[in-house]
Formats: structure tokens, C-alpha cells, sequence
């Protein structure tokens, strides 16, 4: 028996916890008796996307309403009042 071997070797767990057997555990199983059960979670109107559909019932029209609003101010509504402080200023004697 070489020597090298022995020392090359993976020491053993102190705490009695095996990875291999862990990852053995906590992969899915090649039968799951429950997917059945458990398939109306993603599918019809449990599905994600149905879900959070009206979570923000008027989002969009708002969102909308507030684009045109924005734009018709930048094109109609000019400020007439030009503020260059040169006629409001205040001067002190």
C-alpha cells in the first residue's frame, strides 16, 4: 500500500454530514406522486401572469394619460413670464 494514497484520501466529516447524500436527498425525484396534485399552482387562472395582473389595476391609462399631458405641455403651454432678474431686482441704498 503507498502512502500517498492514504493522505490524498478526503478526511472524514467530524460532524457526521455527508454532501453526497444530502444532494441524493434534495434532487426532484424522477417520479413525484404530487405533480398532478400540485399542477393547478402554475396553470389556467393561478398562473403567474393571472396573478399579478390587476395588481395595479389602471397603471396603464395613467401612464398613458400622464405621456400626453406631458407632451402637450412641452408644445402648448409656453411660460410667458421670462425670469432674468434684470426688472424684478431689488436694490438696496
Amino acid at each position: 500500500m503507498r502512502v500517498t494514497r492514504v493522505l490524498r484520501a478526503v478526511p472524514k466529516n467530524p460532524t457526521g454530514f455527508n454532501i453526497s447524500e444530502f444532494r441524493r436527498a434534495a434532487r426532484v425525484p424522477e417520479h413525484d406522486p404530487w405533480t398532478k396534485n400540485e399542477s393547478w399552482r402554475t396553470t389556467g387562472q393561478f398562473s403567474r401572469a393571472e396573478r399579478f395582473k390587476g395588481a395595479l389595476p389602471g397603471f396603464g391609462t395613467a401612464s398613458v394619460a400622464f405621456a400626453i399631458y406631458c407632451v402637450y405641455e412641452h408644445l402648448f403651454l409656453k411660460d410667458e413670464h421670462h425670469h432674468d432678474g434684470t426688472a424684478s431686482a431689488v436694490t438696496a441704498h
